[in-house]
């Protein structure tokens, strides 16, 4: 007989995975308010602080002054204006492909991507660390599904070999809670051998990655078959993307059902986007300054002997291994005026619950040490288990 509601909730809360929202009652750059405290917050994916950028608040204003508040309807019912043209040309032409499709998420993006091109007769390879809109996609695509362990190439490539069909690779370009980059030199290869099509979300790499903010691309050099990406991070907004061939775009117009059957995104978010998008290329000192900010913190870090994962992404993790203890120390924190994201499973594999720091261009030196600082003191004032340490 399945466990009653409140059992399983009860069951939850006794593994220390129970998860509570707080209520934001205000922003100010890094600064959060909450029960009328003000806080430092590490939390944040806006990386490049753009979501408070005065010249995207304006965008947004004068533009719900001509479209108002919602979009009102579906993309064929009426809703896709100018505006989301405008982006999407905007947005091919920064990533480098012939077509780019706005939507309504990111998640829903790469939902559209794996349900309306894969059939049964697919297989789809995806990395053990990918984000959940990917997971979620390649399951429901009714494709088979396989999951190789993070990074390991020829591992993917056993995969891949042994498959008759025809094959999608999927994977993030950066990956969302342990901040290092997909091998996607490798991929491309592997993919290119094998006549398989890969399919990379730069969700957290777009705007932040590259000299110009190409993301993950731009870093390598390199282009996958498909990009994706979500608005949310660098670019401070709301909304997600797919990019990819004339073909692509035109098969995910016809057939992608989240696409078809969700109302569209809001002009207002648009063109706010939109906007965005011209200052992450214009204003270059936000991604220097950023790069920047994550090397003093790496310094800072090693200098305090500090375990955090390898990174060179704003993602910075600290890996603590038990749910229990990790919420202790972001209680600890909580209470020195510092916000930091306790991760836990199952956004994480289990054992490997952590504290997830976001660097951000608004961040300054004096904040990321005195959270260091802080870090250090609540590591050795909070009681952690054998296994704990042993991670």
């Amino acid at each position: 007989m399945p466990l009653s509601l409140e059992s399983v909730l009860t069951q939850h809360k006794k593994a220390g995975l129970y998860r509570v929202r707080s209520v934001l009652q205000g922003v100010s750059g890094v600064q959060r308010i909450y029960k009328g405290k003000t806080l430092v917050s590490f939390c944040s994916n806006d990386y490049l602080g753009l979501a408070q950028h005065p010249d995207a608040i304006n965008s947004f204003k004068q533009t719900v002054e001509e479209f108002g508040l919602g979009s009102s309807s579906s993309h064929f019912l009426g809703a896709y204006s100018r505006i989301h043209c405008e982006l999407e040309e905007a947005l091919a032409e920064f990533t480098g492909y012939p077509r780019a499709l706005v939507f309504s998420t990111g998640y829903m993006a790469n939902l559209s991507i794996l349900t309306a091109l894969l059939t049964r007769h697919n297989n789809v390879f995806g990395d053990k660390l990918n984000h959940a809109s990917l997971v979620d996609a390649a399951k429901l695509s009714g494709a088979s599904f396989k999951r190789y362990p993070h990074k390991k190439i020829l591992s993917l490539e056993k995969l891949v070999t042994s498959s008759p069909a025809r094959s999608f690779i999927v994977t993030d370009g950066v990956f969302s809670m342990d901040g290092d980059l997909a091998e996607l030199p490798d991929l491309i290869a592997i993919a290119k051998n094998y006549s398989a099509t890969l399919l990379v979300d730069d969700a957290h790499g777009l705007g932040v990655l590259g000299k110009k903010g190409g993301g993950i691309s731009e870093h390598f050099g390199l282009k996958p078959d498909i990009l994706s990406g979500g608005f949310g991070k660098a670019l401070g907004s709301f909304g997600g993307f797919a990019t990819g061939s004339e073909a692509l775009i035109e098969n995910l117009i016809q057939f992608s059902r989240p696409y078809m059957y969700t109302t569209a995104l809001p002009p207002a978010v648009a063109k706010a986007t939109h906007t965005n998008l011209r200052l992450l290329q214009k204003e270059n000192w936000r991604r220097e300054k950023l790069i920047s900010l994550i090397e003093h913190f790496k310094c800072v870090a090693k200098q305090l002997e500090l375990p955090f994962l390898e990174s060179l992404t704003p993602i910075q993790p600290l890996l603590i291994g038990d749910p229990e203890q990790t919420m202790k120390l972001a209680t600890y924190l909580l209470k020195k005026g510092f916000l930091v994201n306790a991760i836990r499973p199952p956004t994480v594999p289990k054992k490997t619950s952590r504290l997830r720091i976001s660097l951000n261009a608004l961040h300054s030196e004096k904040n990321i040490d005195s959270l260091l600082e802080q870090i250090a003191r609540g590591l050795k004032s909070v009681e952690y288990s054998a296994l704990c340490c042993a991670n």
